[in-house]
């Protein structure tokens, strides 16, 4: 590709201020992967089994209601001050999560209401730090060159998940578990303080003010389906009180929602976006995405470490396979995006690759070789790698540069929403399996067992009976590859909608001079 004149200039701004922005992108990815590798150990000493959906809902639902607002207002008033916050807010629930059950809180009683609570805060910092990261690039570099970046930093992203299950195993055999969240600490200052001296954007801010109805009506229709979705069938029938009450809300904040911000004049997610057809198809496209991907592979970890005896930190290494491929892929798809300007096809083969994977993962048994799972999960990390980055870039391309913040948290919302129903449903799904295999293969021992919720960890099943343990074993794989049946019914929805996606030529090309569906390139901002 030919470069103009103002690309060198463009690529040493970049350049100055990417080692912070991945820095920030790698403190949010490293948290997800260690305490997902720690978290069998996590829920043993605080509580029982079925809180393990809960502890990753806490931080999916925190991190979802809060990316619009961490959008809209970095549109709003510049995105620096608001990146820093977002970091801050991070490393503070990452504190408490640490302290969760600690003498110090009052002790391990409480410990699991309160982890699940520090989650939810540690989630409303990383709603900023994805969406504002892509966003500033946005702003530096137009969509055809932004490419090569974006895929710069999906490799970050890999190695992070590569690192994080390595560093949770390393924590959680060696150390104790609350390291998990201690060990951002570090990362975070060295991001903040990076990014504070280096970060330059212009300072900008508007006469108008945040939606702040609008955030609110859709936080609480938010909250109110995911609690749906983690309640219903599990704590309460389907047609309990509780249950309809949640559903009432939901219809009722999410009805208020569509002319609150029709009337707003700082949308919080301006509807007219949607009238895009593709913004529309690659946002439902992260929900699916979100939906199978964060949902099913939520419990690889708990299947390595249980059913296939895995330590923790030999369960994070049989994860490489998945991150090393991911990482190639995206690696490959950035540089020939920027090469091409040719993006459709990856959307495509991602969501088909995906469906295949969660296929071969569902077909997994006690009999099952680790060898045999890094396979199913390398090819899964093909499909991740052709995904990740090309749904923001669609997003981002089909909105004005104005929009660039709300397209961003709108992309990451659908996606995050995407994972907090995914983990809500398949948990559920999950614990009910369970409690049915446990039952029809050991009988009142087996009910028992699925009643009790207990304080459960790997090293636990060591003092079950011998037929106790196989009965259990059998049970637990069964039920959670009945997990990734479900998830091949949403992973084949991806490629039928991103067929579907027109090819607009991505703004920023050599060969475009601008024209009324595609605008000419708005140049880098200036920095102060």
């Amino acid at each position: 590709m030919k470069e103009t004149a103002a690309a060198p200039a463009r690529r040493r701004e970049v350049m100055v201020v990417l080692p912070g922005l991945m820095l920030a992108m790698v403190l949010a990815m490293l948290d997800n992967m260690i305490v997902g590798t720690a978290m069998p150990r996590i829920v043993g000493e605080l509580g029982g089994l079925t809180h393990l959906s809960w502890v990753v809902t806490a931080y999916v639902l925190g991190t979802t209601v809060s990316t619009p607002i961490w959008g809209k207002i970095g549109d709003l008033y510049g995105r620096k001050n608001i990146f820093l916050w977002s970091i801050v807010i991070f490393m503070i629930g990452s504190v408490l999560c640490g302290m969760a059950g600690s003498e110090m809180l009052g002790g391990p009683t409480d410990g699991m209401a309160q982890l699940i609570a520090f989650r939810a805060l540690q989630g409303l910092g990383a709603g900023g730090l994805m969406v504002n990261a892509m966003a500033i690039i946005g702003d530096l570099v137009p969509p055809r060159e932004r490419g090569q970046y974006q895929g710069i930093m999906a490799g970050v992203m890999s190695l992070a998940m590569i690192a994080g299950p390595l560093v949770g195993g390393f924590i959680t055999d060696h150390l104790d578990w609350r390291w998990a969240f201690y060990v951002n600490l570090p990362v975070g200052f060295v991001a903040l303080a990076l990014l504070a001296a280096k970060l330059k954007l212009p300072k900008y801010r508007t006469e108008h003010r945040i939606d702040w109805l609008g955030a609110i009506l859709l936080s609480v229709g938010i909250t109110a389906l995911v609690l749906i979705t983690t309640w219903g069938g599990n704590d309460y029938g389907w047609g309990s009180p509780q249950i309809l009450g949640l559903a009432a809300l939901a219809i009722v904040t999410l009805a208020l929602f569509i002319p609150v911000e029709r009337r707003a004049v700082e949308p919080i997610m301006p509807l007219q976006l949607f009238r895009n057809r593709n913004f529309t198809l690659i946002s439902l496209v992260g929900f699916l995405l979100g939906f199978a991907m964060f949902g099913a592979i939520n419990f690889l970890p708990l299947f390595q470490q249980t059913v296939q005896g895995a330590s923790a930190t030999n369960s994070g290494l049989l994860l490489l396979p998945m991150m090393g491929s991911a990482m190639v892929i995206s690696l490959f798809v950035g540089q020939a995006i920027t090469k091409t300007g040719k993006y459709k096809l990856y959307p495509v083969l991602g969501g088909v690759i995906m469906a295949v994977a969660m296929w071969l993962l569902s077909l997994m048994d006690v009999n099952t070789p680790s060898w045999q799972t890094g396979v199913f999960i390398a090819v899964l990390g093909l499909g991740m790698g052709f995904l990740m980055q090309t749904t923001m870039l669609i997003a981002q391309n089909s909105v004005e540069q104005k929009d660039l913040g709300v397209s961003s948290s709108t992309s990451t919302f659908f996606r995050s929403i995407g994972g907090s129903f995914g983990v809500s449903l398949f948990g559920a799904v999950f614990n009910n399996q369970l409690a049915s295999n446990l039952e029809s293969k050991l009988g009142p021992v087996g009910d028992k067992l699925a009643s009790s919720g207990g304080q459960f960890n790997p090293a636990a099943l060591h003092e079950l009976p011998a037929n106790v343990r196989t009965g259990f074993l059998e049970s637990l794989a069964t039920s959670i590859s009945s997990v990734f049946w479900w998830a091949i019914l949403f992973a084949v929805l991806v490629p039928l909608l991103a067929a579907f996606i027109k090819e607009i030529p991505l703004r920023g090309g050599p060969e475009q001079t601008g024209d009324a569906e595609n605008p000419a390139p708005v140049p880098a901002p200036a920095l102060d």
